[in-house]
């Protein structure tokens, strides 16, 4: 494992209105899991050779002096650009023990994450959420494991991903599914998104967040065409993409406002939350007032 320089790990947030967050951090940089979508590979984030995974160095020392110094306690977010759970966390246990620094520090957590090593942390969260909240989000955009493997090689297989859900939620934490993104062509069909909304349910899953398209720019664009023609050949999907969205950064799916209609349905009748107001006000029930004050 290779070290970097890190300045800091904490980041206060401008706004506390996604999920919650008042705090971001990263305890590593880069990504091994290959999914073909990954917004994270864009030039703009400045991540060079991102399919390596590097750890910070003295992170959660770091970390330790940064959650000290803090006066106002709140919940920190990880997995925007690094999931915490890469297959070098299982040795390292960096991201348990950030937990553990949170925990003691009075921080609550929300975590977003691909990968089934969630689940050896289920003590740690369940201790942090005596006292903050816990939100364990895993992302899920196909319930076909075959397609997964395909579009999210070194990862955990969907099914996997739904039985870790149910194993967290069975110990009371707050779980929920990030439904993004939704691949145009390839997984915006009603069927996918009906499946996984009825296989959240059996996990006693509390929401889902869905973005019904996905991003696409500069460098990323062309690797996920590349991508696309080596994993499904002979079905055009690049001349498809190009002749519906060109160069544009924004790529909805075709079917959005079916998607929407038959989503949103689905998950009333199932009592799963999908507004992120919604979400974070469910989150934030039962602890202290200054917690609840997330717009501000």
């Amino acid at each position: 494992m290779e070290y970097i320089f890190a300045k800091t790990i904490l980041i206060r947030t401008k706004s506390t209105s996604w999920f919650g967050y008042r705090y971001n951090m990263n305890l590593y940089k880069g990504c091994c899991h290959g999914c073909i979508y990954c917004d994270s590979r864009s030039e703009c984030y400045g991540v060079t050779e991102f399919d390596r995974v590097r750890a910070k160095d003295n992170a959660l020392q770091i970390l330790r002096d940064e959650l000290r110094r803090k006066v106002q306690t709140g919940v920190v977010g990880t997995g925007a650009m690094s999931d915490p759970y890469n297959p070098f966390e299982k040795e390292l246990c960096l991201t348990r023990h950030s937990l553990e620094l949170l925990d003691a520090y009075g921080f609550g957590v929300g975590i977003a994450t691909k990968s089934d090593l969630i689940a050896r942390d289920a003590d740690i969260l369940t201790e942090i959420a005596t006292h903050s909240p816990v939100m364990c989000k895993i992302t899920i955009t196909t319930h076909d494991d075959t397609l997964c493997e395909k579009i999210e090689p070194h990862v955990a297989r969907s099914s996997t991903r739904f039985e870790v859900l149910g194993q967290l939620a069975e110990k009371g934490l707050f779980t929920g599914i990030l439904l993004m993104p939704v691949l145009p062509f390839l997984e915006d069909s009603v069927q996918n998104i009906r499946e996984i909304v009825r296989r959240a349910k059996q996990a006693n899953v509390r929401f889902i967040y869905p973005a019904f398209g996905m991003t696409l720019r500069q460098n990323q664009r062309e690797w996920y065409f590349q991508k696309l023609e080596s994993c499904f050949p002979g079905q055009n999907l690049r001349e498809r993409y190009q002749k519906a969205y060109g160069n544009r950064y924004e790529c909805p799916s075709p079917n959005a406002a079916e998607l929407w209609r038959v989503f949103t349905h689905d998950c009333e009748q199932a009592g799963i939350l999908y507004r992120m107001q919604d979400i974070i006000r469910a989150n934030h029930l039962g602890y202290k007032p200054e917690q609840l004050s997330f717009f501000t």
